[in-house]
């Protein structure tokens, strides 16, 4: 697939997808989402990409929904709206659970603004870094609307229930120092270093057992949701498969070798 509205680079292991479509401060087209989708599956897929950076070009990071899509909704035959909205959630949660349980750590580098989908957008990742120009915005209320893109599961998970309810009841704007104490964000650095930071933070990170980042990630990330005695059994079930994996072997060989002074076996 060829790429017009987003940027995927790859180098030493480090994948840096960013939204390309800066006239519009990155909204999210229907046009964007599909190649975004097929970048994330892409990114999933390759075995020697090892963490994933998404960005955005341009003054924001994502400024959420593309207004072209709201006027043809609101153009739409009446009997069609719901259907029709119910169609394009799908394609939402789809995209945005891609980002969520991508077997990689993924890290979100907010560049600008983050408004209603693209602050939802960068939830979704394991981790956010901020420049000093970054904002958040829950901004969906001012629409009449609910957060959609998974906001309303990542958010309280991040500040507490209390805090979620009032950015999303208010829909005000949190700029980057205030993000960073609530913990939206978890670093802030200047625009200047943003992404190279993001980029080495995304090499510590991936610098591990992708079999082990895999299988901790897909059960950290449910951890809220089950009790202790099914996180252990998914736990033990995990560890098997680790054991069982290459760097694994590989790692404990050098450890005896290196333990027993010897070569190894």
């Amino acid at each position: 697939m060829d790429y017009t509205l987003i940027q995927l680079q790859v180098e030493r292991g480090i994948a840096t997808l960013t939204f390309n479509r800066p006239e519009k401060r990155n909204a999210m087209s229907d046009e964007l989402r599909a190649e975004f989708t097929h970048a994330l599956e892409r990114v999933a897929a390759d075995k020697e990409t090892r963490a994933l950076v998404l960005t955005g070009a341009g003054k924001g990071f994502c400024a959420g929904g593309d207004i072209a899509g709201m006027e043809r909704r609101m153009n739409a035959p009446a009997g069609e709206v719901a259907f029709n909205g119910w169609h394009r959630q799908q394609r939402v949660h789809h995209t945005q659970a891609l980002l969520h349980t991508m077997p990689k750590p993924v890290i979100a580098a907010v560049n600008g603004a983050a408004s209603g989908l693209g602050a939802d957008t960068a939830l979704a990742c394991d981790f956010i870094i901020a420049s000093e120009w970054a904002s958040f915005t829950w901004s969906y209320i001012h629409r009449g609307i609910i957060p959609d893109g998974g906001g309303m599961y990542f958010l309280p998970r991040r500040v507490g229930l209390a805090k979620a309810k009032d950015l999303i009841f208010t829909g005000r704007k949190v700029e980057a120092d205030e993000a960073l104490a609530l913990g939206i964000v978890d670093r802030k650095t200047t625009a200047d270093r943003l992404l190279a930071d993001a980029q080495a933070w995304a090499a510590e990170l991936g610098r591990g057992s992708a079999t082990a980042l895999a299988l901790s990630k897909t059960i950290l990330n449910q951890t809220f949701e089950l009790p202790a005695q099914q996180v252990f059994a998914q736990g033990s079930q995990a560890q098997g498969i680790c054991y069982t994996s290459t760097e694994h072997r590989e790692s404990v060989r050098a450890f005896l070798a290196k333990s027993h002074g010897t070569a190894g076996e």
